[in-house]
């Protein structure tokens, strides 16, 4: 069965959904986007992620042209069309047409695409062993000048970030702010364990305000897990006892290995396993 992609309404097969050259989506990177799990068939924290795609709208001045309740149906309907109970949900809406200028006033017809597929962001082997990551010389964005908290369409920064990462053989790169302080990976939010308490750098270090990333601080904190979002560097992340990341696509996975240094003994943790088991649990009852 080809797969079905939605776009303004209508299902489209994926060879032909298509927009257009002149959508600013495509030239500027003018749009915003939210890539969620669905998990029996129901996305994981869907009115989370709605919340997010609204606010994000409305700090860069974009109107969404259907209602929640419609992008809600869209999205179900595009789940059930391709017979997806588990698997993945990418939600973009773009500035729409306009000119080769920068005018979003010019814009019209913002486009609502809604993509869902199978995912296995990586390998099992990796969850059970750990990811070996390196830090990126490529900085965050500078919060001042684009709220993290936006979840647009331009994605260059951690791109750069992220063959960094591939160059040096690792999936992921962790990614320092303008302060040289720990903001995120590329695309995933970042846990340490520390003398028993989990430490995750606060919302102005940088960082997208992730939605599994609150759902795993409401979990430790449900399990008496002490959680403190603190201002960390690097030598923070080289001393802790376990360090797992966070992301709607990874779920939750550990990290053994940071800049060619062994995190704690080198092997997952029991906090990360212990955290990841009740993810995993909370996600199986949704």
């Amino acid at each position: 069965m080809a797969l079905k992609v939605h776009i303004n309404g209508t299902l489209f097969d994926k060879e032909d959904a298509r927009i257009s050259v002149f959508d600013h989506g495509l030239l500027y990177g003018d749009g915003i986007f939210e890539g969620m799990r669905s998990y029996n068939g129901k996305v994981f924290r869907l009115d989370q992620h709605l919340d997010r795609l609204w606010d994000s709208a409305k700090s860069i001045w974009l109107e969404i042209p259907i209602s929640r309740e419609a992008m809600t149906q869209a999205v179900d309907e595009t789940l059930k069309a391709n017979g997806i109970q588990n698997g993945y949900v990418r939600l973009l809406v773009t500035r729409g047409c306009g000119t080769l200028g920068l005018d979003a006033h010019l814009c019209k017809d913002p486009q609502v695409v809604i993509i869902t597929d199978h995912i296995a962001l990586y390998p099992e082997e990796f969850y059970q062993k750990g990811l070996e990551i390196i830090t990126a010389s490529t900085l965050r964005n500078h919060p001042a000048a684009l709220n993290p908290r936006i979840k647009s369409m331009n994605y260059l920064n951690n791109i750069l970030a992220k063959i960094e990462g591939m160059q040096a053989g690792c999936v992921e790169a962790l990614m320092l702010n303008h302060k040289g302080e720990v903001a995120e990976c590329t695309g995933d939010n970042l846990f340490l364990v520390s003398k028993g308490r989990l430490l995750t750098p606060p919302t102005d270090a940088g960082i997208l305000e992730g939605i599994t990333r609150q759902v795993v601080i409401d979990l430790a904190e449900e399990a008496g897990i002490p959680v403190l979002q603190i201002a960390l560097t690097r030598h923070d992340v080289y001393v802790a006892e376990e360090c797992f990341l966070t992301g709607s696509a990874a779920e939750l996975i550990p990290v053994v290995k940071v800049d060619s240094r062994a995190i704690g003994d080198g092997k997952p943790g029991p906090v990360t396993a212990r955290l990841r088991d009740l993810f995993r649990n909370l996600v199986r009852q949704s």
